[in-house]
């Protein structure tokens, strides 16, 4: 393990469910480094995986479809100067077009275009990126394991999986944990997905805790989103949207600044609060927005201040996304959360 950083030892650590697996409590999304958030820096972006290892936030994720590849080969850059000390989860199950592609014979192309890419021979955590209607859930999964027995892969996961689909992919093999939206304003998978999820021992990794970056405090209007910024054409960034929903995040502003956190902790936080089993992945490209998330680790919230603040964003206005396909086959995206 890397060393000679005081946060080593401070950082806390999370089992994934009953896999085994032991991450870091705050992950990193790596996908912000590849350009979805406008430009790319990359020296920064590498700037900022260094200082995840230093920090203690060793459980990084990261796809094949982000930056069509150009994403697992930035981590890969500085993965292997840490593979020991860092757990890798990738994701699959896109065509270059986009469209949802989980047959078995992608699976098995796909992690080996990953582990070239990220320039290792194992992945600690591999994802159906989301689950393909087309191809029974059980044939897909069943692909990922094999590449378990080949020992290319430690862990499986899904990505926005539905409770039918928990329940038929955990009949083939172990999952480990479930990657979906969960956030102080997108809570969809509590009524349905997360007990089941529960039930059968997987952990839960929320993408997106900061809201696509609204619980910063750092996006006060649309002319601060870069051009190419693909926020720009989500429903809850629209004209017709962002200022209702700017003025819920407010509220979640002046509840951070009456405990001593910034928004973005307190969103991390209240993340964090769900359970033990949940290890939120905040996605950033530069360093000091990854320390500020890291340090949500130690902010403790009362269960009286998780209620107040669970209730600070209802009513948010527009879906999480414009196009159903790219949600997977967990609860209804035209439902504002």
């Amino acid at each position: 393990m890397v060393g000679a950083s005081p946060y080593d030892q401070q950082m806390q650590t999370r089992a994934l469910g009953t896999s085994g697996l032991t991450v870091s409590a705050v992950g990193l999304g790596c996908m912000p480094m590849s350009g979805v958030y406008g430009t790319t820096d990359v020296a920064e972006a590498q700037a900022t995986l260094e200082l995840a290892v230093n920090l203690g936030v060793t459980f990084w994720d990261t796809a094949e479809i982000y930056g069509a590849g150009a994403n697992e080969d930035l981590i890969g850059q500085v993965l292997e100067r840490h593979r020991d000390a860092v757990v890798i989860a990738t994701k699959f199950g896109f065509d270059p077009d986009g469209t949802v592609a989980g047959r078995p014979e992608n699976a098995r192309a796909a992690i080996d275009g990953s582990l070239r890419r990220l320039r290792t021979d194992y992945v600690d955590l591999w994802y159906l990126h989301r689950v393909d209607p087309a191809v029974p859930i059980e044939e897909t999964v069943g692909a990922m394991a094999e590449m378990v027995g080949a020992g290319k892969v430690r862990h499986l996961g899904l990505s926005e999986a539905s409770a039918e689909s928990l329940r038929r992919a955990s009949t083939v093999h172990p999952i480990a944990a479930l990657q979906s939206e969960w956030s102080l304003w997108t809570r969809d998978l509590e009524p349905e997905v997360l007990p089941v999820a529960r039930e059968l021992g997987i952990g839960i990794v929320p993408y997106c805790p900061l809201g696509r970056g609204l619980f910063t405090g750092k996006v006060a209007d649309l002319a601060m989103l870069d051009g190419a910024d693909y926020r720009r054409g989500g429903p809850r960034f629209s004209d017709e949207n962002f200022e209702h929903n700017r003025a819920l995040v407010r509220s979640v502003e002046e509840y951070a600044a009456n405990i001593g956190c910034t928004p973005a902790q307190l969103a991390i936080a209240w993340v964090l609060a769900q359970g033990d089993d949940v290890v939120p992945i905040p996605g950033t490209k530069r360093r000091t927005y990854l320390a500020e998330n890291a340090a949500a680790a130690d902010v403790v919230m009362t269960p009286l201040q998780v209620t107040e603040v669970g209730g600070l964003m209802s009513g948010v206005a527009g879906a999480r996304y414009a196009k159903v396909h790219s949600y997977g086959d967990s609860p209804s995206p035209a439902a504002a959360s």
